[in-house]
């Protein structure tokens, strides 16, 4: 029998509305391919916790807030899209000040994967498309 190259398209009526064309996620074979996942709310423009100036620069951000509000929408894509948190087999994370922003990072993800530790990568960048200090990018294996 040949393999199912087929793939599904999957997009969260609850995670935030992507800020370009793609879906949330992806599902080919039993395998769930998560776009990348930031911390900003449905129907919102403004991210938690960040305080902008009127250019638009980050003037201060709660880095904390954005954690618990990315692993929130991981969470929203992964039900909608039929998979559970523990399904997650690989994490890569974006940090845009690695050196500030890690050790909180670090504990909390310690505490969020308490019971399920999937692969993970995390990779500085000095910006993203949004004012966010934080972006995940997620596999889970779905059965």
């Amino acid at each position: 029998m040949a393999p199912d190259t087929s793939s599904t398209a999957h997009t969260s009526g609850r995670a935030p509305e992507p800020v370009g064309l793609y879906p949330h996620a992806r599902r080919a074979g039993n395998l769930l391919f998560l776009s990348g996942v930031g911390p900003r709310q449905r129907g919102q423009q403004q991210v938690p916790g960040v305080e902008l100036a009127a250019d638009g620069s980050i003037v201060a951000y709660d880095f904390e807030r954005q954690c618990h509000a990315v692993f929130q929408n991981v969470r929203y894509i992964l039900e909608e899209a039929g998979a559970r948190w523990e399904d997650l087999v690989d994490v890569t994370v974006y940090l845009t000040n690695m050196r500030a922003d890690f050790p909180t990072y670090n504990r909390l993800y310690a505490e969020y994967f308490r019971s399920n530790q999937p692969c993970r990568t995390t990779v500085e960048v000095n910006c993203l498309p949004t004012p966010i200090a934080i972006e995940l990018k997620c596999i889970a294996v779905v059965s």
